[in-house]
């Protein structure tokens, strides 16, 4: 199967200047490996693909997964990106809980985290994680296992989470721009990425932050403040008013040697990645789901609900115009379409165009949905094209297989800046725009890829509520 989706990307990136003609091509080149999905008005997509993936999925390019009827063990590792399949899976089922068929899923999450309750968000196995923002996203399925179950060792394991990131996890100090911002990484674990803020991390980090406050301790406005914070910074340092986008990310101190990345005068990276500027958007969403108003008012008068109300209106709009008008969908860099093609990186020849991506796509369009559902978009102004891009999913990147079951591809594997390069060699991950395309990390993973599988459970969920 494996080398059957391999093939399916490639004459998915054959056709893909044949407008109108990828899904026939599929259909007369692949008739007994797979078909291109096609949508279905009847079909619960998100029961589907947790069906066909919960036990077998991609975390860059190691199989893994929950266990499941057809697969009892669990082999899913304590990582965010198994953690975000988890959390879409734990919210699948707290929308279907009054369905026999969904009980497996709350146990197979549960399996998962019972197995990692020796997880520990300072150190774990000797090694200090205070300042790895990516440690900390799987936290999130707590929250769910707590409501679920009542077990407050569930509670008590998020807490612990968000009480290393309040007061252990590195920031940025004074006299620095952007004072009190979490760095993406750094300390003990992973050096070198001090005074680095991603669009990634937001997502990690302040939206477990803010899901903990709003659930438990919503009256603390020290703690929205110090939320909002993060939103405020990295909103302030990487949003572009020409382009309307958000740079992957920004260094308070672009002399540092692993922020050779970085624009020496703003602190920017150069491009504009989708899946970064997904976890960002995702997070905004994530977040006004809970922030209260009147909270954090600034010397303008200003609270920072309005502000990041204000972030999310600008994200969303911006986006809106990068939708590619034929699919629905958007590519791995947002700046460009599929005309852009990068012959080269790193002085070695390349050649690989810009593409439609998985990821960036279902992020987005989850975001888009809930937000409108939750009243903090214009569904005027909105629906349409997020129920395109939805469509769009299913027809660009949802493929069945011949034993019943639905695979996702066209997701970028994995993406970074600074650090990678081996000893002698150049400095790799320098966020060009070859990087995104040509990288050493970053692939086209055609195997049902984590970070695609939980960000589209996510968008099935919010567009079969909407079709309710």
């Amino acid at each position: 199967m494996e080398n059957c989706l391999s093939l399916c990307h490639n004459m998915k990136v054959s056709f893909n200047s044949m407008k109108g003609k990828k899904i026939l091509a599929l259909f007369f080149v692949l008739p007994v490996c797979l078909a291109a999905a096609e949508y279905r008005v009847d079909t619960l997509y998100s029961k589907w693909v947790i069906d066909s993936r919960m036990g077998s999925f991609n975390n860059k390019t190691k199989t893994v997964g929950f266990a499941t009827p057809d697969h009892p063990q669990c082999t899913a590792t304590w990582d965010y990106v198994p953690g975000l399949v988890a959390k879409g899976i734990l919210k699948a089922y707290t929308q279907y809980k009054d369905s026999t068929w969904s009980a497996y899923w709350l146990e197979g999450v549960r399996n998962y985290a019972d197995a990692h309750m020796d997880i520990t968000f300072d150190e774990y196995k000797g090694k200090d994680r205070r300042d790895d923002i990516d440690w900390l996203n799987a936290a999130k399925i707590f929250f769910e296992l707590h409501e679920h179950t009542g077990q407050d060792m569930y509670k008590e394991k998020v807490e612990s989470a968000c009480d290393v990131l309040s007061t252990q996890h590195g920031r940025i100090k004074a006299p620095l721009p952007g004072a009190g911002g979490f760095w993406h990484k750094g300390g003990g674990l992973v050096k070198g990425y001090d005074n680095q803020m991603w669009l990634d991390g937001l997502y990690m980090g302040a939206a477990m932050y803010g899901e903990y406050v709003g659930r438990y301790v919503p009256e603390d406005e020290q703690a929205w403040a110090d939320i909002a914070l993060q939103f405020d910074t990295v909103f302030h340092y990487t949003w572009n008013e020409e382009e309307k986008l958000c740079h992957h990310a920004w260094s308070a101190a672009p002399w540092q040697e692993n922020s050779f990345w970085a624009d020496p005068k703003t602190g920017r990276s150069a491009e504009f990645w989708g899946r970064g500027m997904g976890w960002f958007f995702a997070a905004l969403v994530d977040v006004l789901e809970y922030m209260p108003a009147g909270v954090d008012v600034n010397a303008s008068g200003v609270d920072a609900r309005t502000r990041l109300m204000g972030y999310l209106e600008k994200v969303a709009d911006g986006l809106k115009n990068r939708q590619d008008n034929e699919s629905g969908c958007w590519y791995q860099l947002l700046k460009y379409d599929d005309t852009f093609v990068a012959e080269s990186y790193n002085g070695v020849a390349c050649g690989h165009a810009n593409y439609l991506e998985a990821s960036a796509s279902s992020m987005f369009t989850y975001a888009y949905l809930k937000a409108m559902r939750l009243g903090l978009l214009d569904k005027g102004k909105y629906a349409d094209m997020a129920v395109k891009a939805y469509k769009g999913l299913i027809e660009e990147f949802v493929v069945e297989n011949a034993d019943g079951t639905i695979s996702i591809v066209s997701s970028c594997e994995s993406a970074g800046l600074g650090g990678g390069a081996k000893s002698g060699e150049p400095k790799y991950r320098d966020g060009s725009a070859a990087y995104y395309l040509c990288g050493y990390d970053v692939p086209v993973n055609d195997h049902t890829e984590g970070k695609a599988l939980g960000s589209f459970i996510m968008a099935s969920l919010e567009y079969e509520l909407l079709e309710k």
